[in-house]
């Protein structure tokens, strides 16, 4: 969340910052602080008067003065410090409920726009590949191949989800495995196997909620969250804790599938892969330096852009204008995978920097080692990738005319020697 003495002392930059994100009304945060100030002088003015006659009792007594009255007016004094204290206590959940509903502030050089067709094509990588026979979508390859079924999913589920059979299943669990090895072996990550799970507070440290708790799949009887990316438990792994600032950057990586509603895609991107409620997800996390942040975020971006290099398929960077940023983010790159029945690009991986937004929210520290004093970290996340938009891509960028798909070469030595997937 934001720093409610930044909202404080720059209202106009963080009220023009936001404008850029949309609209969000910053005064009645502002009267709640203001609010909360007046009731601090008080408090601390009363307690002033309380210590100031607690003292000049007994020298009054001594003195032979009657201080029934005075011992009258303290017990009253008492009585209206408790009521300004719980007064206090609920305008501090006022303004920790409205800090947690402002999104972040985008960095000032994010391009400033309305919606994705503002944002900037950063860079291509790859050569798309000119098929001069009648493709298929991926849902229908991996139909006619047998190895992804979406009719039983839906019986056994509902719409939105997918089977991965055979030669499927192992091409996921391919993927799953060469992504994780490329990062953890090569790009400096540690790998974490965490819950699929989360509690409230975890959900809400990353910024999940409040704002977006009907888009998540809640276990009513516990309280529980099905994680909608491995970003809210890794991230979590470190909240309320001080790190120490020799250790940063600290880079983290998981594979988890992740469960979504999706309330707000209906009709687009729904056959397929694309788009399910069910999806599995390699995901990189970073903790870092708040000077080093954007060093990092560059760095986290290469990572994902590799995997898709290693597996020569065709993608493009793009960094979104602040209409389209994430709630909690300040600064993103969407890397967006070619997908030939498209005829178009889809993002395959989300990179982002939220700087001290989601720090603060979890209580995420690091102690400086000059000043010796403590400073909320700089959180960032990027998919490495999302697997069935990985999957999905392979097999239209890969398919023969003949109806088989080649294996990427990276990924046959994952499959057991398998360089071909025909029926």
């Amino acid at each position: 969340m934001l720093d409610i003495k930044r909202i404080r002392d720059n209202a106009e930059e963080v009220i023009e910052l936001l404008k850029r994100k949309g609209q969000y009304e910053l005064s009645p945060i502002l009267n709640l602080d203001e609010k909360r100030r007046g009731l601090l002088i008080k408090v601390e003015e009363m307690k002033a008067t309380q210590n100031k006659v607690s003292k000049d009792i007994p020298v009054l007594k001594k003195q032979g003065e009657d201080c029934t009255q005075l011992l009258e007016d303290m017990k009253s004094l008492s009585q209206e410090i408790k009521e300004l204290n719980e007064e206090l206590k609920k305008v501090d959940e006022g303004i920790k409920c409205a800090l947690l509903n402002i999104p972040n502030t985008p960095n000032s050089k994010v391009i400033v726009g309305k919606n994705e067709n503002d944002n900037l094509e950063k860079r291509k990588w790859g050569q798309i590949k000119v098929f001069d026979y009648e493709i298929k979508p991926h849902w229908d390859l991996g139909t006619d191949l047998d190895i992804l079924d979406f009719e039983r999913a839906a019986k056994i589920t509902g719409a939105r989800f997918s089977i991965f059979k055979g030669k499927g299943a192992q091409l996921e669990r391919a993927i799953i495995n060469f992504m994780l090895t490329v990062h953890s072996t090569e790009n400096g990550y540690t790998e974490i196997s965490p819950p699929f799970m989360v509690n409230r507070e975890s959900m809400t440290g990353t910024g999940q909620l409040p704002k977006f708790e009907d888009d998540a799949f809640r276990v009513a009887d516990k309280d529980l969250f099905l994680i909608p990316t491995a970003e809210v438990p890794v991230t979590n792994y470190h909240r309320e804790e001080i790190l120490s600032e020799q250790d940063l950057p600290i880079s983290y990586v998981a594979y988890t599938p992740c469960f979504r509603k999706e309330a707000g895609s209906a009709g687009r991107d729904t056959r397929g892969l694309i788009r399910n409620h069910q999806f599995d997800k390699v995901e990189m996390v970073k903790f870092s330096h708040p000077d080093d942040s954007y060093n990092e975020l560059e760095k986290l971006t290469s990572h994902g852009e590799k995997i898709l290099q290693l597996l020569n398929i065709p993608y493009r960077v793009v960094e979104l204008c602040t209409g389209d940023l994430g709630f909690s983010s300040a600064k993103t790159y969407d890397i967006e995978v070619w997908m030939p029945s498209y005829n178009r690009y889809v993002e395959i991986s989300s990179c982002s920097n939220f700087e001290d937004y989601q720090a603060r929210r979890a209580n995420i520290r690091f102690r400086d080692k000059t000043t010796q004093k403590t400073r909320f970290i700089h959180t960032l996340n990027g998919s490495g990738l999302a697997v069935g938009r990985t999957l999905a891509a392979i097999l239209e960028n890969y398919q023969q005319q003949d109806g088989s798909v080649i294996v990427p070469e990276k990924l046959v030595p994952f499959m057991g020697g398998t360089a071909i997937i025909s029926r």
